[in-house]
């Protein structure tokens, strides 16, 4: 019996149209149809569909019938008409009330009137922009001029423009002169795609025309040429998704992303309905189908294969300011026999043959599944492109055949499959690759924990490819001393695992004093602080009163001092509405990661590439999948041995670094950890 693996991802849901006392019809579900599909057909929205079927959120079965409303469209448009215009009194003017998402753009297209006119009717607006709710005279026909000839004439003969500087953004520069990204795009329709640096903007009235210039020569256009415009979709909040994620995923930042959706400055809410740009995400359900596993269980890489990705030569992180030096591999390979690698994950399949849950049902509801396929989808990204850099060597992956307690290695080294390995990656579970490793030390084959943030046991071939908590914590404190800072601790009384580390291993960090009650006594804290030197303040807490607290002292403290607000791993309520980010962001919040974000065109192209591939974003497992994989490899194709290059090399792939090191009780462990922080344009960066 062969297995067929789908990895499924969500469906966007539309847009939320409100309908109320809508005619319905009975429409039974054929077989293959989704959601999206029959709302395609009805052309109503999948919200539409599970206003009366709340059930169909799981997913719809051939023969199921659904209520489907009838008028929905219309009802809505009826609404709308009823409620975004009242006439007034006299004939020439019209009063609008904004509704959600309209703009500056979409007004003035509406009712045909000029940005000027619309600005001249309502004083103000230029500075505060369009509200909710808001109330705006909508000037007629010739009253824009009467009402304001002179501001009208000059506007129209006044040209403004802006050329574009290093981390600007659209937002930043529609804030900056009172417009909306949509206006700055309307007239500048080049930039829809992008934002060059040194572009020159069209901000008010009509580039004068110069001959030989070239400052200007790329904003005057053919008047017959088209104009780009930006496309939208609707997409629905996940669990758990925040500004950043959104940010991430959909390449807009978070000033942009509210501005499309005022509804954001309450903040992102589970469930809510967003207007996105499109292109990023497919618009409609996805399922991803696998190889056979059987057809997965040994797989040489075929070197006389054409195919694969093409992008891993282009996979390249710039040297950080760090020591060892970072090194790209794939730019260092040396001369060397075939090598063998080996992939044992956890399909379980033996367990699968045995189990009356439907493969679909399985892949719905088992998480650890889940993140196996993931991380499987990943680890074939790095083979395919292995196969394209022609690397010479095999890729063996078998099941192992994980519980937490045990595993299939006894198995697979009776079958002698294993131990002519040049290494092997995985098992998942933390005790059963300290078992392998063991089992294979008499191999000398080194074992790669792929997924583990365990401290491991003793064991000279196991390599711990994700760092330690306490490696993650002692890296931001290293760097905190290599700037000279003054490093004052604030910790809550409930974390004293925080405290009893802080004080057996960071020497010299002062705590900030608490007052009788468990707050923050702020003029200790503040009394603490050095006016000659950085003041690294790391934060420990869950209390929202003693966040507040700290961040206000901070805050206040900057007007005398340099301070920076440390975290030593994430915290959720940061992420609450009561938090401001914006003072995250002026105290730079820094944090270790053992990954980073990063808009590097290798890590863009491989993100694209995985899109292309797979339909749906890489996750963090997909990711990892790739890059211990990838990483795995180019350490065998050196000439040396992948003990050898551990010792040695420090590299960088998409999201990981990996900088082993050994253990003084044996064993090798990552101290790849990267020290983030919240830059003033919004963006996560990497500390040098």
């Amino acid at each position: 019996m062969k297995y067929y693996f789908a990895l499924l991802s969500l469906v966007f849901f539309v847009t939320c149209s409100a309908f109320s006392q809508e005619k319905v019809i009975k429409y039974t579900v054929s077989s293959g149809e989704t959601v999206n599909q029959i709302a395609v057909k009805f052309k109503i929205t999948p919200y539409d569909i599970y206003q009366l079927n709340p059930d169909a959120r799981n997913g719809v079965k051939p023969n199921t019938v659904l209520l489907i409303p009838t008028n929905v469209s219309k009802a809505a448009a009826n609404k709308t008409e009823a409620t975004s215009t009242k006439v007034a009194v006299n004939s020439k003017e019209i009063i609008h009330e904004v509704q959600p998402k309209e703009t500056f753009y979409s007004i003035e297209k509406k009712y045909n009137v000029s940005d000027e006119a619309l600005k001249a009717a309502n004083p103000g607006l230029e500075k505060t922009g369009v509200q909710i709710g808001q109330k705006l005279v909508i000037p007629g026909k010739g009253s824009a001029s009467k009402a304001s000839p002179t501001t009208s004439k000059t506007n129209k003969e006044k040209y403004v423009y802006h050329d574009v500087i290093a981390k600007e953004t659209k937002f930043s520069i529609a804030k900056q002169y009172g417009i909306t990204i949509e206006e700055l795009e309307k007239r500048n329709p080049e930039i829809v795609s992008n934002l060059p640096v040194g572009y020159r903007l069209t901000i008010k009235g009509t580039a004068p025309k110069t001959e030989n210039s070239a400052a200007v020569a790329h904003v005057a256009k053919p008047a017959e040429a088209p104009k780009k415009v930006t496309t939208y979709m609707e997409y629905q909040v996940k669990p758990k998704e925040t500004f950043y994620s959104l940010g991430r995923t959909f390449h807009i930042s978070q000033e942009e992303l509210t501005e499309l959706n005022p509804s954001l400055s309450e903040g992102v809410k589970e469930g809510m309905v967003l207007k996105v740009p499109s292109g990023y995400l497919a618009p409609s359900p996805i399922v991803i189908q696998q190889q056979p596993i059987e057809k997965a269980v040994e797989k040489p890489i075929d070197n006389s294969s054409g195919g694969g990705i093409k992008i891993l030569e282009k996979v390249k992180s710039e040297t950080v300011s760090a020591n060892p030096e970072v090194v790209e591999l794939t730019k260092k390979r040396g001369q060397t026999d075939r090598k063998k690698l080996v992939l044992l994950l956890p399909f379980n399949l033996a367990k699968m043959q045995n189990d009356t849950t439907s493969a679909a049902n399985r892949i719905k509801n088992d998480k650890f599944l889940n993140m196996t396929l993931d991380f499987y989808s990943g680890a074939m990204m790095a083979i395919d492109s292995a196969k394209t850099l022609r690397l010479p060597i095999d890729v063996s992956i078998y099941d192992s055949g994980e519980t937490k307690t045990s595993s299939n290695v006894s198995g697979l080294i009776a079958q002698n499959k294993l131990q002519d390995a040049n290494a092997v990656i995985g098992p998942f579970y933390q005790t059963n690759a300290e078992g392998a490793a063991n089992t294979l030390r008499l191999y000398n084959v080194p074992v790669i924990s792929p997924l583990s943030k365990d401290t491991a046991n003793p064991i000279d071939n196991l390599y711990q490819s994700i760092p330690s908590n306490d490696i993650v914590r002692n890296a931001v404190f290293d760097y905190m001393r290599a700037k000279n800072g003054n490093i004052v601790a604030v910790v809550d009384k409930k974390k004293e695992s925080v405290i009893n580390y802080i004080k057996q291993n960071q020497k010299g960090v002062v705590f900030a004093a608490l007052t009788e009650t468990g707050g923050l006594d702020v003029a200790n804290l503040k009394s603490l602080l050095l006016p000659n030197r950085m003041n690294y303040v790391v934060m420990e807490t869950g209390n929202t009163a003693m966040i507040k607290t700290t961040i206000k002292a901070l805050t206040d403290a900057q007007k005398t001092c340099q301070v920076q607000l440390v975290i030593l791993e994430p915290n959720s309520t940061l992420d609450t509405d009561e938090i401001s980010f914006e003072n995250l962001v002026k105290l730079k919040l820094m944090y270790p990661s053992v990954t980073r974000e990063s808009d590097e065109p290798g890590v863009l192209i491989f993100e694209k590439e995985y899109r292309l591939k797979n339909k749906v974003n890489p996750n963090t497992y997909a990711t990892r999948g790739f890059d211990v994989t990838f990483d795995t490899m180019m350490r065998l194709v050196q000439g040396k041995t992948y003990q050898e290059t551990a010792d040695l090399i420090t590299t960088e792939q998409v999201d990981n670094k990996f900088q082993y090191y050994k253990k003084e009780d044996g064993g090798h462990a990552n101290k790849g950890v990267y020290i983030l922080y919240y830059d003033s344009d919004l963006t996560l960066k990497v500390a040098n």
